[in-house]
């Protein structure tokens, strides 16, 4: 028999212990700084200065080099000094914010959302059924079938036929398709204010969230200022604020074009945003006035929310704002779509979005 084998303990290396400190310093301040590794150890070194975070003996060209050999740095081109951050870098940033927003998730398989009607599923219900033809051996119920089976031809003349079996039900899974708006107008880093840094670790949150745990999910991800576009999840440690009024037609037109392409039933858009629509694009030019709710721009805004609904789309507006005439307004845009609002605060926005996803898993599939 194996058991336990105790060994005497050996504490890490301190340069192990350094480098993790540092890490953690280094990952937060790659999401503030768009990726930008230059920038990010620029600050580190102030940070090291003014709060001796190295010593002498590991210091701060310790930790580059070890960025280096652990993979989560690069060279730009062989005989520059410039760093670039690699893809492994990437996908621990979506990892960390996932964690420090939502929590350590367990892992799982098949990664669907619950419904309320039973079907094909890996969760089991208390119900039982007759066999029918296409479930799977996995979903018989053993002791039932047996039973069922001395009942019917009793235990000397003992047989099992397919009239004999009794399944057990499972819960539904369902797919859902989401496109996540992130509004990357000027408005977002105004007075004071850092908004567009926790709406990107939200968004690596949920990508992280829908790639580890419901996998058959799909998350396409808009951006919108004057015009909208799409971005690649790997692409969000970059994204960066504009010099940009807000088009929320162009993001919403791009989001209900995208999930129209979508085979799942079950479509959603979330939309992160801080401020009112004040932008179109007619034709070549732009229609802008960021003084007000201006009647155009909110009128073919709240057309397209009306759209989205027909279509069976809901948005969920997630609001980091709380100018009452704007609440307004999404309050309105949300009566028109019947979709949801949240009046958030930035430090709130993550668990909002995340219990917001969840739920969703119960919504009624046409």
């Amino acid at each position: 028999m194996i058991g336990y084998r105790f060994t005497d303990y050996i504490p890490d290396p301190e340069g192990k212990a350094a480098f993790e400190k540092l890490f953690e310093l280094f990952m937060q301040l790659l999401v503030y700084t768009s990726g930008d590794v230059g920038e990010t150890l620029q600050w580190l070194n102030v940070l090291d200065r003014e709060h001796q975070l190295t010593d002498d003996e590991y210091g701060m060209g310790d930790f580059i080099q070890d960025l280096k050999d652990k993979g989560y740095i690069s060279e730009e081109t062989p005989d520059s000094q410039e760093f670039i951050i690699t893809a492994k870098s990437e996908q621990t940033i979506r990892r960390r914010s996932l964690e420090e927003i939502f929590g350590k998730l367990k892992k799982s398989q098949r990664g669907n959302h619950r419904t309320q009607y039973t079907g094909q599923g890996d969760e089991q219900t208390s119900d039982r059924r007759d066999f029918q033809f296409g479930d799977s051996l996995e979903q018989i119920a053993l002791t039932e079938s047996l039973r069922n089976a001395q009942i019917n031809h009793g235990i000397t003349d003992f047989k099992l036929t397919e009239d004999d079996l009794e399944v057990v039900e499972t819960e539904y899974k369902a797919q859902t398709s989401t496109a996540l708006m992130i509004d990357i107008s000027h408005s977002m880093i105004l007075y004071g204010e850092d908004r567009i840094t926790p709406a990107k670790k939200v968004a690596m949150a949920l990508a992280e969230l829908i790639t580890r745990k419901y996998r058959k999910d799909t998350l396409d991800v808009i951006v919108f200022g004057n015009e909208a576009w799409q971005i690649e999840i790997k692409d969000l440690p970059y994204l960066t604020v504009g010099p940009y009024h807000t088009n929320t037609v162009a993001g919403l037109e791009l989001a209900m074009d995208i999930l129209r392409r979508r085979k799942n039933r079950n479509k959603q858009i979330f939309m992160i945003t801080d401020g009112k629509p004040t932008c179109l694009k007619e034709g070549l030019r732009y229609y802008k006035n960021a003084f007000g709710l201006d009647r155009k721009i909110v009128n073919k805004t709240l057309n397209l929310a009306g759209q989205a609904r027909r279509l069976g789309i809901p948005i969920t507006t997630f609001m980091v704002a709380r100018d009452p005439y704007l609440q307004r307004f999404v309050h309105q845009f949300t009566k028109v779509n019947n979709g949801r609002a949240f009046y958030t605060s930035l430090k709130g926005l993550g668990d909002y979005i995340f219990e917001d996803y969840v739920s969703n898993r119960r919504r009624r599939v046409r």
